[in-house]
């Protein structure tokens, strides 16, 4: 990283093509990528968008998507407002499309769901299998790009990104081309689909003058199979999301407990959620990624609820660990995993075989866990007390 000060002046004249950014995109790993100018023609449009997401209390407790800047300048809004010195915003995308079932396919009722991006594993310099994270596999990636440009252009402000800086990587990569987003909020490039992994490297070169400013096109038409889906109304309109009753947000960001109504609509997902992107039309026509450090594990596939209620915080650190599963916590799993049971128990599968552990949980000191387990729990006593009668 260079200090904007040490810049040679010579250098900043220097111009970044859209062909060039392509190529050195893919030759560094990435499925695609895109270049857009900034600011960019949508900017004003987008920062308007986000603060009304954020001021009618759509992020939850993600107080870090709210930070402002001392003159009340939202951070997340413009890129320019915490790096004025961004001229360009190069995108990449890495897909995780994967020839797995889907979440919405029929499995046992006694099946958990976890979030394809997070089924992602590599094969190591030993031959094992180990699990990936995708921030760190795309960093790296966004890295080598960018010491690819540094050979060309030399001195030159940058950073690198994904998902952990202030920057929306959505709004960025729908400027760059690379496709709409969807009304499910997601970003659908029209090859690729929506599994995909998003990147964002930005910086102080300028785009190539004639760069043409263009957008994919909104192809969702009258589809509104995501919206149907979704079964806590977290997309409650076509393109607004509320992100306190998304699944995903609900068993990987949201801490302590979580109100009935939306347990019950949280079906068997012990972390994130995949159903508004299964049921889209453009995922059927996406290829399968062949990327090598993303393959899916296949014990992560509809894992058993009773084999991830048993594990103890050491076999929770050995099967997750480097994996974006930890990012819910040993406690917040099993939380997840409380409500799947208590979901399966009332579709007849649960049978007594889950009592004991719930039992245990109900007594446990995270609050979490505990009403989580109190709720299966008496879901559980219903369905009995239905068959005896």
């Amino acid at each position: 990283m260079v200090n904007s000060l040490d810049i040679d002046t010579h250098n900043l004249k220097s111009t970044l093509k859209s062909g060039q950014i392509r190529a050195l995109a893919r030759e560094a790993g990435f499925s695609e990528a895109g270049l857009v100018a900034l600011p960019h023609i949508n900017e004003t449009r987008d920062a308007e968008r986000y603060k009304s997401w954020l001021t009618e209390g759509r992020a939850g407790t993600m107080k870090y998507l709210a930070r402002a800047t001392e003159q009340g300048e939202l951070v997340r809004a413009r890129v320019a407002t915490p790096f004025p010195w961004a001229r360009t915003a190069i995108v990449c995308i890495a897909s995780y499309h994967s020839a797995q079932p889907r979440s919405i396919d029929p499995v046992p009722a006694d099946a958990g769901w976890i979030a394809r991006y997070a089924w992602s594993s590599r094969v190591d310099e030993k031959g094992e299998r180990r699990p990936s994270d995708y921030h760190n596999v795309l960093l790296k990636r966004l890295k080598k790009l960018e010491a690819r440009l540094r050979e060309e252009h030399h001195k030159f402000e940058s950073r690198a990104y994904v998902d952990t800086g202030p920057v929306v990587e959505r709004a960025l990569a729908a400027a760059a081309g690379l496709g709409w987003t969807a009304k499910n909020t997601c970003l659908i490039h029209p090859k690729l689909g929506s599994y995909v992994f998003l990147g964002v490297l930005l910086t102080s070169l300028e785009a190539q003058e004639e760069e043409p400013k263009w957008t994919v096109p909104d192809r969702c038409g009258t589809c509104r199979r995501c919206l149907d889906a979704c079964p806590t109304n977290a997309l409650f309109a076509p393109y607004q999301m509320d992100a306190t009753k998304c699944i995903s947000y609900l068993t990987i960001e949201h801490r302590g407990p979580i109100a009935p109504e939306l347990m019950e609509g949280m079906g068997r997902q012990v972390f994130g959620c995949d159903i508004c992107q299964d049921v889209c039309p453009w995922n059927r026509k996406a290829p399968v990624s062949a990327d090598a450090e993303l393959e899916a594990r296949a014990e992560l596939v509809n894992p058993a609820l009773e084999l991830l209620a048993s594990m103890d915080e050491k076999s929770f650190e050995m099967a997750f660990n480097g994996s974006p599963v930890r990012r819910t916590g040993f406690s917040g799993l099993r939380r997840n995993i409380a409500i799947a049971i208590g979901n399966s128990v009332a579709t007849g599968s649960g049978r007594q075989r889950f009592a004991a552990q719930l039992s245990r949980w109900a007594a446990d000191a995270d609050e979490g866990l505990r009403t989580a387990a109190e709720w299966a729990l008496a879901r559980l006593r219903i369905l009995e007390d239905q068959r005896e009668s």
